[in-house]
């Protein structure tokens, strides 16, 4: 009898196949695209290139979930996302609470019962790599860092908006610093409402994944992309340093945060 060490096989999903990295860097890279041509257009052909920014967005985080984590955890990403986020713009619609007194504009397209359908998109666009730097920065405080994280990139996301008409509020207080569009309960509310959602997903969501390798750098790349984009953009074509210097701040703290775990910190 011979004794032979066993070595098991790799396991091949650890890595997302060739073709599937091909159709999420395409993806990736049409909305990265319509994101680019923002400065340069004007009028409907805005309109359409900020709701086709938001679909492709998602869609490529979306296909992430799929490829890199498998069905159960992206149909679970998207009905958890998708049902909260939508019930919370409903709340806040109708009570002002937890963000203020604010409208959307009928611009942004199909509504559902006064939310534009494109707003739980925007929510799922941003959630999947925040979630994913909040699990690997804070295991045990992904509700706080990752509503942190929602948070920050609300800084860059508001202010674009409003100046566009997408959406408004009404002040009737203490507004957000150099956003003085924006009440300052905004900002809480997108504390508190990222919290639950992060809390959620952190739940339902498998915490024992195989490694992503190489697949992690679309949310990674997007994720840097949202905070160097919003840096950018506010200080050569909206002219807000204000507004780079918050956002900036504040996103930038999280995505430093997970770039330094990922190079120094534990293997995954």
């Amino acid at each position: 009898m011979s004794i032979r060490n066993y070595r098991p096989r790799r396991d091949s999903r650890r890595r997302i196949t060739p073709w599937r990295s091909f159709t999420l860097v395409a993806v990736l890279t049409v909305a990265l695209a319509l994101q680019l041509s923002y400065p340069l257009i004007e009028g409907e052909r805005l309109r359409l290139v900020t709701i086709a920014t938001v679909y492709w967005a998602a869609g490529a985080m979306l296909l992430h979930a799929l490829f890199a984590y498998g069905f159960t955890y992206a149909i679970r990403f998207l009905l958890i996302t998708f049902t909260y986020s939508l019930l919370v713009e409903q709340i806040g619609m109708r009570t002002t609470w937890p963000f203020g007194s604010y409208e959307y504009s009928p611009s942004l397209g199909y509504q559902i019962f006064d939310v534009p359908l494109v707003v739980p998109f925007a929510w799922i666009m941003m959630a999947h790599s925040v979630f994913i730097a909040a699990r690997r920065v804070a295991p045990n405080f992904v509700f706080l860092v990752g509503g942190y994280g929602l948070m920050a990139w609300d800084f860059f996301l508001d202010p674009q908006m409003v100046s566009a008409g997408r959406w408004s509020w009404e002040i009737s207080g203490r507004s957000v610093p150099f956003q003085p569009e924006i009440p300052l309960s905004n900002t809480f509310g997108w504390l508190l409402t990222g919290m639950g959602l992060m809390a959620l997903l952190n739940i339902f969501l498998p915490k024992e994944r195989r490694s992503l390798g190489s697949s992690r750098a679309v949310p990674e790349f997007f994720l840097a992309w949202s905070w160097i984009g919003g840096v950018v953009i506010n200080i050569f074509h909206f002219d807000r340093p204000g507004v780079a210097f918050l956002g900036g701040s504040a996103l930038g703290a999280l995505v430093i945060w997970y770039f330094i775990s990922v190079k120094y910190g534990r293997r995954d």
